[in-house]
């Protein structure tokens, strides 16, 4: 093996460590498993959810998104919102949605990357899972508050609404109608993988470090000699 080859993959754990210590070195990999697990169910169920409701729609509208398609009363809702001049709901973020599910496969295949890396590259491959929820976030707040400040001044209702910016999560008015946004079961499973990979780094530490600063001394301890 390279010496370059070697510290990026790390040291491996001598078979009489193992024995001892089976559990400490087990550990990351465990929760790491754990954590690209549910990054990779979270691609088959909802992240987002939104719901109007208004006088004339008793039992509200819904819509959800996942990562890579809308779901629900789109049809309806881009009709409401066509009359005050917002564009409609698919427009968004296509670029996102369309590189979701190879994004999303990458994070995983990364986050397993890192199991198999005893050195702080380990930290380099898992970082990107650990803000992709923020990052989602902040995408889709982007983008409501870009539909809904640039409605369209030639709208039937252009009058009647003024620019707004729908609420990313919580209740929010938006004339008659109130909204209600929150974290899909997607999002929550998003961040509890961000969560154990932060864990799961940390006991990543607390295993090989130790043995990267002894192999790390042997060496200088060798060149000296």
């Amino acid at each position: 093996m390279s010496s370059l080859l070697r510290a990026i993959i790390g040291p491996r754990v001598p078979e009489e460590e193992m024995r001892r210590r089976g559990l400490r070195y087990a550990a990351p990999t465990i929760v790491l498993s754990i954590a690209r697990i549910a990054l990779l169910v979270s691609i088959f169920v909802p992240y987002w959810r939104m719901e109007l409701l208004a006088p004339q729609y008793p039992q509200g509208l819904r819509v959800e998104a996942y990562v890579n398609r809308l779901t629900g009363d789109v049809r309806e809702i881009d009709s409401l919102n066509h009359y005050i001049g917002m564009r409609p709901l698919g427009d968004a973020a296509q670029l996102e949605r369309s590189l979701s599910i190879v994004g999303l496969i990458a994070l995983v295949l990364l986050v397993e990357g890192a199991t198999y890396i005893h050195t702080k590259w380990a930290a380099v491959l898992a970082v990107p899972a650990v803000l992709f929820p923020p990052f989602f976030l902040a995408d889709l707040a982007f983008w409501l508050n870009h539909f809904g400040q640039n409605l369209d001044p030639g709208a039937a209702l252009s009058n009647a609404i003024k620019p707004f910016t729908p609420p990313l999560l919580g209740t929010g008015l938006i004339g008659q109608f109130q909204t209600r946004a929150s974290m899909g079961p997607g999002l929550q499973l998003a961040f509890a993988a961000s969560i154990l990979t932060i864990v799961g780094l940390w006991l990543h530490r607390r295993a090989y470090k130790p043995l990267a600063d002894a192999e790390r001394r042997a060496g200088a301890a060798e060149t000296g000699a």
